[in-house]
């Protein structure tokens, strides 16, 4: 049963000769996740992980805990295991968490409490955050800065004889499970079971080596190894079909999941088939929009930012809004790594949505220059667009881009590079760790909420200690 809170305790109290107590950050942050609007939505999701959740069942981990538990993981940069080892032992962090006298909850129960929030859940939870630091005067809304970035997959370099490789692997895998559901069966035979691992490993192993040579003999040869590695990576798919059939029929439990993981991985290891077979068969070239880079993170894009040391990324672009005050007041996954000039419109219509009125100020790098753009928020009613133009500037163009105030909103657009290098940093936005889209999105999510959370107990926090001591009598 889904549970709020824990009897609230004082640790504090109970020790007092121990100078315990928040440091100013932690004290500040503490009152903001006490908004009940943040609470109320983190329940709501925690609330679809059974039908009578909210009714029956023994007591749950509260939702406050749960909230406050995330929060301090993506604050610190800590795994799930080293959350459930620090925070039992600190007192301060139990007191934080509101953990109390409590166990903390097992990193694995954590973890599904975790998957549970949703990406949409926490883009709401991060507008909420925006609304309390406009109501604690952190921002205002009158300038934005927009620019994109990288956030990676966790992946290996793709390869095709990786692709193939992984893709025996699994279906291999999965066919020793049904195995011990479906028993050798007499209608299947014992051939329908055989895993070809071994001999994958060893095409892999001889692709490789033959890679490292040059010449028409060389190309060859390569082509003969990659003909062999289809062919077993088909007569796996053949085999993964059959037994995927019989356990459809089966009513079990078991049976029927085993039944769900072969249908998400059959297509995908055809799809790598299909691929191999263009790209080194046929010597067809494969467009990246048609690529696919891993079995286990499918969603995965090619990305050409041409960066000094790695042009080319793999993972999923991020756009960022980011107003006065240093907070990512937006934030998006884009379904395409194209150009940037698409996405202006929706950040200047969820800025005007979050703070009721047009930024003052919009700050952009090239690649969000277009004459579109410049003349889309000047109707939006932005005063100072700073947009570089791309080409070879007008007489005009130049003497604008040399004035006092143009400059000036250019060195505010430099911060974003600033923020997108913290973002990546301290809050572990350079490489996403959970699987699969919805795990980008809350990973994501996860990051910016924790930054901005902490961006507004830093600036309060600091803004306290600089008023001025009550006078003694």
């Amino acid at each position: 049963m889904i549970v709020d809170r824990y009897p609230p305790v004082n640790l504090f109290a109970i020790i007092p000769q121990r100078a315990l107590g928040f440091e100013p950050e932690l004290r500040e942050l503490d009152r903001l996740l006490e908004d009940d609007g943040l609470f109320q939505q983190v329940k709501a999701d925690l609330a679809r992980r059974r039908p009578h959740s909210l009714r029956r069942g023994r007591h749950s981990t509260p939702v406050e805990v749960i909230l406050r538990l995330l929060v301090v993981k993506r604050l610190y940069g800590w795994s799930y295991e080293q959350v459930e080892h620090f925070v039992g032992d600190s007192l301060v962090l139990r007191q934080f968490c509101r953990l109390y006298w409590e166990t903390v909850p097992d990193d694995t129960t954590l973890l599904r409490w975790a998957q549970l929030v949703g990406p949409q859940t926490l883009a709401q939870l991060n507008a909420r955050v925006v609304e309390l630091a406009r109501s604690l005067k952190v921002t205002r809304g009158r300038k934005l800065r927009v620019d994109s970035t990288v956030v990676e997959t966790t992946m290996h370099h793709p390869t095709d004889s990786r692709l193939l490789g992984d893709g025996v692997r699994v279906l291999s895998r999965l066919l020793r499970r049904a195995k011990e559901i479906l028993g050798d069966g007499a209608a299947l035979g014992k051939a329908t079971f055989r895993t070809r691992t071994r001999s994958i490993r060893r095409l892999a192993q001889q692709v490789h080596r033959c890679a490292r040579r040059k010449g028409e003999a060389a190309a060859e040869e390569m082509k003969a190894l990659y003909a062999r590695l289809i062919g077993i990576a088909q007569q796996s798919s053949r085999q993964a079909e059959r037994v995927r059939v019989m356990l459809q029929e089966r009513a079990e439990a078991a049976a029927q999941r085993l039944a769900q993981q072969f249908t998400h991985f059959l297509p995908l290891v055809g799809q790598a088939i299909t691929q191999a077979t263009r790209r080194v068969l046929q010597g067809e070239t494969v467009p990246a929009a048609e690529k696919l880079l891993s079995l286990f993170e499918p969603h995965t894009q090619v990305i050409q930012r041409h960066k000094p040391g790695k042009p080319i990324e793999f993972g999923r672009k991020l756009w960022l809004d980011e107003v006065d005050g240093g907070l990512v007041s937006r934030y998006a996954v884009l379904d395409q790594p194209g150009q940037d000039q698409p996405y202006l419109a929706d950040s200047l219509a969820g800025h005007q949505e979050r703070f009721g009125h047009p930024p003052w100020l919009l700050a952009g790098d090239r690649g969000v220059y277009s004459g579109a753009n410049e003349r889309l928020a000047r109707q939006a009613g932005v005063q100072r667009i700073v947009l570089p133009a791309t080409g070879k500037p007008s007489a005009e163009r130049q003497h604008q881009e040399r004035s006092g105030w143009w400059r000036r909103g250019f060195r505010f657009r430099a911060g974003i590079e600033g923020r997108i290098s913290v973002l990546r940093r301290r809050f572990e936005l350079d490489r996403c760790r959970d699987h699969g889209e919805g795990g980008m999105g809350r990973w994501v999510g996860w990051g910016i909420l924790a930054h901005n959370l902490t961006k507004i107990a830093q600036t309060v926090a600091r803004r306290a200690a600089r008023r001025p001591a009550p006078a003694r009598c």
